[in-house]
């Protein structure tokens, strides 16, 4: 029988029940890595961006649903 290895290069797949496991090392790893990027000034704006468009779509789906924005035809393909 073959031992299966990883290979980076192949797409992998799993459920939502399916459960990995880290040491605290790696959990400490992961932890100051998203803190480090999160604290950037680029976080910060891509972030407040994020925050605005989660607003504007909002403000644009009320608008739809209350009749004031139609839905544009779509313009034929050449």
């Amino acid at each position: 029988m073959e031992k299966i290895t990883y290979d980076p290069s192949k797409k992998y797949a799993w459920t939502p029940e399916d459960t990995f496991t880290l040491n605290g090392s790696d959990f400490g790893l992961l932890l100051n890595a998203l803190r480090a990027v999160l604290n950037t000034r680029e976080a910060a704006t891509i972030l407040l961006a994020n925050q605005a468009n989660t607003t504007i779509e909002g403000i644009l789906a009320s608008a739809v649903e209350a009749g004031v924005v139609k839905e544009a035809p779509e313009e034929p393909q050449q």
